[in-house]
């Protein structure tokens, strides 16, 4: 798949999560992630890898989402 679909897909997937856990979530200390900081972060660690050609054999966004969900430390090397 293209890899810049699987960006925008994977944007769209996070920035979803982010919105429904910020909903969620109205006692965050000033101290903690929030989870849109959180998701960011975890959003930039995919399309580095996006870019470098780790999810190449993947078909969706959704796929790459899962997959990281699943196995951090599999999928990102930050």
């Amino acid at each position: 798949m293209n890899r810049e679909k699987l960006i925008s897909q994977v944007k769209e997937h996070y920035a979803k999560l982010a919105s429904k856990e910020s909903q969620q979530h109205f006692d965050q200390s000033t101290v903690q992630k929030t989870p849109v900081a959180y998701y960011e972060f975890l959003l930039g660690s995919v399309i580095d890898e996006i870019n470098a050609g780790t999810f190449d054999s993947f078909d969706s966004g959704q796929e790459i989402v899962n997959a990281v969900a699943n196995d951090k430390s599999r999928w990102l090397s930050t």
